[in-house]
């Protein structure tokens, strides 16, 4: 059926025409990028998951419409938008090094709510 579609049913999302290759790359580069957080972060441990959850249905599936099925988060070009999209939040992960302590303590009640004066 992809393979038949000259577009996506979503406004202003163009229709990829090999989304199974677009979406290797992506996975492999946000795996890639993900070395560069500690292997400790509950990010890098929850997105390498699912990233690779990802990647291997992608790699098992030839068929567009089957790794829709088995992935269940909308069409391919929806799948590679999240895909663009977590690659971009890794990144920013790695620069912000979200993982070091903060450079000021954080308020004793900051995760009070609600909050009290």
């Amino acid at each position: 059926k992809h393979a038949l579609r000259k577009a996506t049913s979503l406004t202003g999302l163009e229709h990829v025409v090999n989304p199974r290759e677009a979406l290797i790359g992506l996975y492999k580069e946000t795996l890639a990028v993900l070395n560069g957080v500690p292997a400790s972060s509950p990010y890098r441990v929850a997105t390498s998951a699912f990233t690779n959850e990802r990647l291997n249905v992608v790699l098992q599936e030839n068929d567009v419409d089957a790794i829709e099925a088995k992935i269940g988060k909308g069409e391919a070009e929806e799948l590679i938008s999240q895909a663009e999209d977590e690659l971009q939040l890794a990144k920013n992960f790695v620069s912000w090094k979200a993982w070091e302590p903060l450079e000021e303590a954080a308020p004793a009640d900051q995760w009070k709510w609600p909050a009290r004066n």
